[in-house]
């Protein structure tokens, strides 16, 4: 298990079919609070160039998409683009094209497996609503390294299979609409700090 005392977290987002809703119901109610957040959808090479601008109307941090080598600072929304794999490293993102890599591409596994080696237990994944199970193998690695995975409530989900996949592999540390998940990383990031995680425990 990596232990990181001196890093900030950063929270990572995976989201697919029908996640757009989840997406902007989270940031609706997350705080300015010194942390990182970086966004993994599924999405078309269209409507990449919206994306940053919608969820900017939801939320009080700056939102940009991701480019090769950018320095992950604090309090603000990094957007994978549509055509890379992207991996988080030494502080900085790096963006690979998927052009010609066969599918299924799995892009939320392959950034949070990264970011379990690069964050260990400041490292929180949340998995939204989407078809398939891409990001149950990563959380599972994320949950080894020390950090918290964070899972939609089916019930609220537009698509189902991914939280019912990272659920049914007994990863969450907790499952809650997306509104309710800024309060309980909130929570729980006090607590570390007081030396006591247990607000994760179910």
């Amino acid at each position: 298990m990596a232990i990181n005392s001196t890093k900030q977290y950063i929270i990572a987002i995976g989201a697919s079919a029908g996640g757009l809703d989840a997406i902007y119901a989270f940031f609706d109610h997350t705080p300015l609070d010194g942390v990182s957040y970086i966004v993994i959808q599924h999405l078309s090479a269209n409507f990449k160039s919206q994306m940053a601008q919608i969820l900017s109307t939801h939320s009080k941090l700056q939102v940009i998409e991701a480019t090769h080598g950018v320095q992950v600072e604090s309090n603000k929304v990094y957007l994978i683009p549509s055509s890379d794999f992207m991996q988080i490293k030494d502080g900085r993102l790096h963006l690979s094209n998927k052009k010609g890599k066969p599918g299924p591409h799995m892009t939320i596994d392959h950034f949070f497996i990264s970011l379990a080696k690069e964050q260990g237990n400041k490292a929180i994944v949340i998995i939204l609503s989407g078809s398939g199970n891409d990001g149950t193998k990563g959380a599972e690695i994320i949950r080894k390294s020390g950090g918290i995975v964070i899972i939609q409530d089916p019930a609220t989900a537009a698509y189902k299979e991914m939280p019912l996949s990272a659920i049914s592999g007994t990863i969450a540390d907790q499952v809650l609409p997306p509104e309710d998940m800024p309060k309980c990383i909130e929570d729980y990031a006090k607590k570390e700090e007081e030396g006591d995680s247990d607000v994760m425990g179910q």
